[in-house]
């Protein structure tokens, strides 16, 4: 019985040992704008940008392939950081700034079948078929996916509902004053 220990015990040390190695000698280097631009975007994961995630955003825009306009869910504060980290400028005109949402099921019309829950990337979507569907208000990320699947459309978005619990101060706007070698020379 020491003998099957003491072997095993070898045999996983050297094998640790190798993949150790091999980890340090085949490891791949990342572009380190790309995990900069990674930290900068919501990490929800939607796919309202077009992208599986945000990890394969991040990877376009760090290639020039991507415009910083596209992340729904980050609005316009997401936007302005992306840009302002790539020296680029952001085109606002078209965005339209959104209040958090999230998914609602209309039970009455809810025929069971589905579609949504295979659509939901964060499982935030409860049933089964045949029967009905209810959406965990905390795992939906507001990506409305569901609702264009939907073949009787009982899922609308509903604006999260502000209470204490998810309630912010507002961020406090910059004031543009004048640098005090201007004031001085007013006088």
């Amino acid at each position: 019985m020491l003998i099957a220990i003491g072997s095993l015990t070898i045999l996983g040390l050297v094998l640790g040992g190798l993949l150790g190695a091999a980890a340090r000698f085949l490891a791949v280097e990342e572009n380190p704008l790309e995990e900069e631009l990674k930290a900068i975007l919501p990490g929800s994961q939607c796919g309202q940008c077009g992208y599986v995630g945000c990890g394969q955003y991040a990877a376009a825009l760090a290639k020039g392939e991507a415009s910083v306009t596209l992340c729904s869910p980050g609005g316009k504060a997401v936007i302005e950081a992306l840009a302002k980290k790539l020296g680029v400028t952001a085109d606002l005109s078209e965005h339209e700034e959104k209040v958090p949402e999230y998914a609602f099921i209309n039970e009455d019309l809810c025929i069971g079948c589905t579609r949504c829950i295979r659509e939901c990337s964060t499982d935030a979507i409860l049933g089964a078929n045949k029967l009905m569907h209810t959406v965990i208000i905390d795992a939906c990320h507001g990506c409305s996916k569901c609702v264009k699947v939907c073949p009787t459309d009982a899922i609308v978005m509903v604006p999260v509902r502000v209470t204490v619990a998810n309630w912010h101060w507002p961020k406090p706007e910059v004031e543009h004053t004048q640098p005090k070698s201007e004031v001085a020379h007013v006088h």
